[in-house]
């Protein structure tokens, strides 16, 4: 059969430093979508190298609405969706490309993804998710919370022995910054889930989340063997856990002092 068309879908915030290099390794691609969210900087000159087609959309802090924009623009059979801090490197074009060839049964596939930290791939402590990113254009759908979109899939899902290459923080100015905007979005998502959280179990996940989590990267996952690496970074992830806690804390604390009354 004739090689299925692809369109790649990226979404995009004042990414100057990471849209050429995203959209670069994907101008193989039959279709490039840009949604951008109101970026100031250059991020829109630059994707007009690769596409005409940029969608402004205002994120607010909702990416399966944002990510489902970029679907209905898309007239491939197939859509990547990606980040722009992220790349698709040889031996994952190779494989999304066979599969394009192919009357596969599937209407959606996984694959890998390497976290980039400080300029280096955390091959032990990074991430162990696999994003749900390709599929068939019109059996799938995001939804979710606001910040964790999730992939709804009408059929059967597959998996690709390869990984997407995942930049997201290239400095630890980068992380703290990153990481204080949204944990800021964790918090008041947690709210909304789980409405006030007893003090007792609030200071036990406030003290022993943290410390949990930086045993379960380092050691479990063997962060220790990305060396200095993967100790900041599963420090820093430590230090993730425990903001978003403490912020909830500081967004309910007039509800818990009247309960200490």
């Amino acid at each position: 059969m004739a090689q299925q068309r692809l369109s790649v879908v990226v979404l995009t915030r004042n990414e100057e430093k990471n849209i050429g290099a995203c959209l670069d390794s994907v101008k193989w691609a039959d279709e490039i979508i840009v949604v951008d969210d109101n970026s100031t900087d250059r991020t829109v000159e630059i994707a007009s190298r690769y596409t005409d087609t940029i969608v402004s959309s205002s994120l607010d802090g909702d990416f399966s609405r944002q990510r489902n924009i970029g679907n209905g623009k898309a007239t491939g059979e197939w859509i990547l969706q990606m980040d722009a801090d992220e790349r698709v490197p040889a031996d994952l074009r190779g494989r999304i490309q066979k599969h394009l060839e192919e009357d596969t049964e599937f209407s959606a596939f996984r694959f890998g993804r390497t976290n980039f930290f400080c300029g280096r791939p955390l091959k032990h402590g990074g991430d162990t998710h696999r994003p749900l990113r390709l599929f068939r254009r019109g059996k799938a759908r995001f939804s979710g919370d606001r910040i964790h979109e999730a992939l709804d899939v009408e059929g059967a899902i597959g998996d690709i022995d390869a990984s997407i290459e995942h930049y997201n923080f290239p400095d630890i100015h980068h992380y703290v910054e990153t990481q204080n905007f949204y944990s800021g979005l964790e918090a008041r998502l947690l709210f909304e889930k789980r409405g006030l959280i007893p003090e007792k179990e609030l200071k036990k996940e406030i003290a022993a989340g943290p410390v949990k989590l930086f045993f379960k990267i380092y050691v479990k996952r063997r962060g220790y063997r990305d060396g200095v690496y993967g100790l900041v970074f599963a420090v820093l992830s430590a230090w993730r856990r425990f903001l978003i806690y403490a912020k909830y804390w500081e967004l309910n604390k007039e509800s818990y002092n009247k309960g200490s009354q």
